[in-house]
C-alpha cells in the first residue's frame, strides 16, 4: 500500500467520528437555540394546538407481561379527542384475551385480532385502515406514553400542509444493568443530537417506530409501512420524504421505553438496525442522481460515510497503520458531545444525573458497535431476498427498573 493511501485511511479513521461528533453538537446546539430553549422547561406547549382527533396504534405480539402498564398510560394522556387502536398480530401467549378484557371495561381502547404473525408493518397498516381519525401516534407495546406528549407532537401539524410525520423523544425505563445505563447514554448523547441536527437540514433518517405521529393521507398517497424491510419506520421516513412529505422532530413528546439488558439481544436489535438501515440506503441510491431532491442527500451520505468508516478502521488493523496523531483529540471531544447533550435533554429526564459516569462512556461504545454491526450487516442485506416477509419475533427485553 503507497504511504498516501495508507495516510488517507488513518487521517479518515481518526478524523470521522471527531468531525461527526462536532457537526452533530454544533447543530443541536442551534436547533435548541431557534426551537426549544424558550419551552425547554414546561409542562405543555405554550400555544396550546388545535384538538385534532387522534388515533393511537399499538401494535403487540407475544406483549402480555406489558400490556395492562402500556394501555393504561396510552388511555391516561391528556387529549380532548383520542381512541386506542391494539393489533394482535398473531400472539402465541395470552395477549387476546388480556386485550378483549381491557377493551370491554374501556370504550376508548379497540382490538384487531390478526390470525398469524403477518409482521409490524402490515400490523400498523391493519390499524391505520380502521382507525376513525386521520392523525395516527404509533408507539411500541412495551412503552409508556407520557400524558403530554400528543399536546407536543400535534402541535406541529395545523398549518404545516406537507407535513407528514413527527417523532418524539424515546427515554429509557430499565437503568439497573451497566447496559441499561450505556443505553441511557445512547439515547441523550447520540441519538438525541441526531435527531435535533437532522431536524435542523429539514429532514429525518428515521421517524422512530416507538413514537411517531403520522398524516394518514400522506401515508395512502406511498402505501403505508413496507412489509419486507426489517426497519419498518426507517422505511416509511424514507417514502414519505422522497414523495415530497415533511417529517420533524420534537424533543418534548416523550415515551419511556425497555430496551435489551444482555448482549445477546443488544447485538441482535443493533444488527437489525443496522441491516434495516442498509436496506434503505440501497434502495434509495438513485437519489445521487436526482438534483430535485438532493436536500436529503447529507441523510444518505452520512451512514455510508459510517460504513466506509467501519471497514477502513479494519483496513487499518489487519495492515498494522499507526493511528493518525489527531486521534488524541477524541477523548476531549466525546467530553464535549456528553456536556452538549447532558444540558440539552436534563430537562426531559431528571436521572441523567445519577447516571453520568456511564453516560461519558457511550461515544465510545457507539463507535465499537456501529462497527461491528455494519461488518456483519453489509453481506447480510447483500444476501437477503428482497421478497422475504420482515416478522417479528419477541424481542430481548430488560424489566422496568
Amino acid at each position: 500500500m503507497s504511504q498516501a493511501l495508507a495516510t488517507l485511511l488513518t487521517n479518515y479513521v481518526a478524523i470521522y467520528p471527531i468531525v461527526m461528533a462536532l457537526l452533530w453538537s454544533g447543530m443541536a446546539l442551534v436547533f435548541f437555540w431557534l426551537r426549544e430553549r424558550r419551552e425547554r422547561w414546561l409542562v405543555l406547549p405554550a400555544r396550546m394546538p388545535l384538538p385534532l382527533p387522534v388515533s393511537i396504534l399499538i401494535p403487540c405480539f407475544n406483549e402480555g407481561p406489558l400490556l395492562v402498564e402500556t394501555l393504561a398510560a396510552a388511555l391516561a394522556v391528556e387529549w380532548p379527542e383520542f381512541e386506542v387502536i391494539a393489533i394482535n398480530d398473531g400472539s402465541s401467549d395470552d395477549t387476546g384475551r388480556q386485550l378483549n378484557q381491557l377493551a370491554a371495561a374501556n370504550s376508548r381502547l379497540r382490538v384487531v385480532h390478526l390470525a398469524s404473525n403477518q409482521g409490524k408493518a402490515l400490523a400498523l397498516r391493519a390499524g391505520a385502515l380502521i382507525a376513525k381519525h386521520e392523525w395516527l401516534v404509533c408507539i411500541d407495546a412495551d412503552a409508556l406514553l407520557d400524558r403530554h406528549a400528543l399536546a407536543w407532537l400535534m402541535r406541529h401539524f395545523p398549518g404545516r400542509d406537507r407535513l407528514a410525520a413527527v417523532t418524539g423523544n424515546p427515554r429509557i425505563r430499565n437503568r439497573t444493568t451497566l447496559l441499561g445505563r450505556l443505553q441511557v447514554g445512547e439515547f441523550s448523547v447520540i441519538i438525541g443530537l441526531i435527531k435535533r441536527a437532522q431536524a435542523l437540514s429539514g429532514g429525518l433518517f428515521c421517524v422512530s417506530g416507538v413514537i411517531g405521529a403520522f398524516r394518514r393521507s400522506a401515508l395512502h398517497q406511498v402505501g403505508y409501512w413496507d412489509s419486507n424491510c426489517l426497519t419498518e419506520d426507517i422505511a416509511i421516513t424514507w417514502k414519505l420524504q422522497r414523495a415530497g412529505w415533511q417529517v420533524d422532530y420534537e424533543p418534548h413528546a416523550l415515551i419511556w421505553i425497555l430496551m435489551p439488558e444482555t448482549l445477546r439481544g443488544l447485538w441482535r436489535q443493533r444488527l437489525r438496525w443496522a441491516e434495516g438501515g442498509l436496506q434503505v440506503i440501497g434502495s434509495h441510491l438513485d437519489l445521487l442522481v436526482s438534483p430535485r431532491q438532493w436536500h436529503l442527500l447529507p441523510l444518505l451520505l452520512e451512514p455510508l460515510a459510517s460504513l466506509v468508516w467501519a471497514y477502513a478502521l479494519v483496513a487499518c488493523l489487519l495492515l498494522g497503520l499507526p493511528p493518525a496523531a489527531s486521534v488524541s483529540l477524541l477523548p476531549l471531544v466525546c467530553l464535549l458531545q456528553f456536556l452538549v447533550s447532558f444540558e440539552l435533554d436534563r430537562p426531559y429526564d431528571p436521572g441523567l444525573r445519577r447516571i453520568v459516569f456511564w453516560m461519558i462512556w457511550y461515544p465510545v461504545l457507539f463507535w465499537l458497535i456501529t462497527l461491528l454491526a455494519s461488518l456483519v450487516a453489509l453481506p447480510r442485506v447483500a444476501l437477503r431476498r428482497r421478497s422475504l416477509r420482515a416478522r417479528w419475533v419477541s424481542p430481548d427485553r430488560g424489566q422496568p427498573g
